[in-house]
Parts: structure tokens; sequence; C-alpha cells
């Protein structure tokens, strides 16, 4: 079996790393909400103030997976974690054990850092993915419902909200 080789991301990489982004997005038939651009990516992992770090697979020169991650905190641990953004390998490269190492070696980071949690999120349809991961030990957590602000609803949070809102300020004593 070929042997996989887990390394950090470099500016060099911004255009396998775009890639490997949209045939994540394909797979998940998101393709249409890519806007990633090599630029934006460049900046975004290598700029002055990184948004995310990335891990790349390396399976016989070539790069077969990525996983993309952020530090997160816990105020109930008062630790950081690490969320995972994205983790994908190549169709051709499943079954190698490159997904395996990519978290494997995420684990160690967040052990290394001193982090309390490891996290992630999976698409309900993905059975795959969802028995990769539960053979690894992960759990669903099936409490809590995940929110998410974008678009329009979002700026018009940032820049006052809905014209309710100014009639009734929010109040620290409730």
């Amino acid at each position: 079996m070929p042997t996989i080789r887990i390394r950090s991301a470099t500016a060099l990489d911004v255009p396998a790393i775009l890639e490997l982004i949209r045939q994540l997005a394909e797979y998940e038939q998101l393709a249409c909400l890519v806007a990633a651009t090599e630029e934006r990516l460049r900046e975004a992992l290598f700029g002055a103030k990184p948004a995310a770090e990335v891990l790349l697979a390396d399976c016989e020169q070539e790069v077969v997976g990525l996983a993309v991650f952020f530090t997160t905190y816990s105020t109930f641990l008062a630790r950081p974690g690490i969320y995972l953004e994205d983790l994908y390998v190549k169709p051709h490269a499943r079954g190698r054990g490159a997904g395996s190492a990519l978290l494997q070696r995420l684990a160690g980071i967040a052990v290394e850092r001193g982090c309390g949690r490891l996290e992630w999120e999976v698409l309900n349809w993905n059975a795959p993915a969802i028995r990769f991961y539960e053979k690894l030990g992960a759990q669903p957590l099936h409490e809590w419902t995940k929110y998410r602000l974008t678009g329009k609803a979002l700026e018009q949070l940032a820049f006052g909200g809905p014209a309710t809102w100014a009639q009734h300020p929010i109040d620290s004593n409730g």
C-alpha cells in the first residue's frame, strides 16, 4: 500500500487546495456555492491574520486529501478547541488511510495545543462519512441545532437589524 504523508499546507499549495474544495463541493452537491478563489484562499490561509489552517495528505507525489480547521473556544471547559471545517479525500484515494491519517494528525495537534475538543459536522445523507467517523469513536450531538446567518440577514443584523429593534433596545437587565 502506498505511503500517506500528512503535512501542513503552504502558500504554494493554494491551487491544490482550491481544486480539493471544488471537488468536495461537487460531492456535497453544493458546487454553486463555491466563491473561493486562489487569491481569497491565499489571504485567508496565509495572509497577515490567517483564519484557518490546512493539512494535506500526499500519496505518491499527489495531494489526495485535505483537512481545513481553525481554533474555537469552550467557555465550559475554559480551553481552546479545534473545529474541522472540511475533510476531503479524492475518491480514488479513499480506503487507503488518508482520512484516518488526517484526523489522527489533527487530533495530535489538538492535544499538543491543549484543546479540550475536536468537533465537526457531517451532512445527514453522507452515510459513508458517518460510518467512518463513528468507527473512530466520534459521536453525533443530536441535542444541538446549528444556526447560521448569511447574506442579507447577516448584513441586517450587523447594521442595526429590523426596525423593531430600535424601538426595543437590548437591555442587559432583561
